[in-house]
């Protein structure tokens, strides 16, 4: 029996980038919840994916009609190895805006950028600046004047955190987001390894348009 891998994943192809939003993005909710279980298994969210948790996440963007994906298209095989998605604050949930809210911003001016995922064997083409100004170029489109997403906070010496791990702070600053200690949120997942969900306390960085 032939166990080689298939060409694919030995000679990643050239990608073409595709901007979805609206009811364009709806064929391809499986595609991202399949990379974030595979993309959010690694440090630091090390995230145990399951079915239920990413039809409740991903349910903002399917009735969102402004929510929209950058979509990275594998050229050869027409495969989708990447994305980056993004919705105007104003339809994110309770627990996204309220903090926000609490600290004088008007989720109506915000647009939040959701996950960028990406297979690791695509990395290193641009994509990400690419995914970062896709989004931002999409925020201007409608109007809104500042973008922000959150990211997980993990303990320096946390236990699961890979040798040499550089977490992704100085690319989000280069791009223009600035950090904002004090303004957190807090979602609940099942980590690796783990048999039940716990809260994780989420980051906000923010970036004016």
């Amino acid at each position: 029996m032939d166990i080689s891998p298939h060409p694919w994943q030995r000679n990643p192809s050239p990608v073409d980038l595709k901007i979805v939003s609206g009811k364009d993005l709806l064929p391809h909710i499986a595609d991202l919840a399949r990379l974030r279980i595979e993309v959010f298994r690694q440090f630091p969210y090390l995230y145990d994916g399951n079915p239920a948790y990413e039809e409740h996440y991903l349910q903002t963007y399917c009735s969102a009609e402004l929510a929209m994906a950058a979509l990275a298209i594998d050229r050869e095989y027409g495969l989708i190895v990447g994305a980056s998605t993004g919705v105007p604050m104003q339809y994110e949930t309770e627990e996204c805006k309220q903090p926000l809210i609490d600290r004088g911003f008007d989720p109506a001016r915000l647009f939040y950028c959701g996950e960028s995922v990406l297979l690791e064997r695509f990395r290193g083409r641009g994509l990400y600046r690419l995914f970062m100004e896709s989004r931002e170029e999409y925020a201007r489109s409608l109007g809104l004047e500042m973008c922000c997403f959150c990211a997980v906070v993990r303990p320096d010496d946390h236990p699961l955190r890979p040798p040499g791990y550089q977490p992704l702070d100085a690319i989000w600053k280069h791009f223009g987001y600035t950090p904002e200690p004090s303004l957190v949120t807090y979602y609940s997942w099942k980590d690796i390894g783990q048999t039940f969900e716990t809260r994780h306390q989420m980051m906000f960085w923010l970036k004016s348009l």
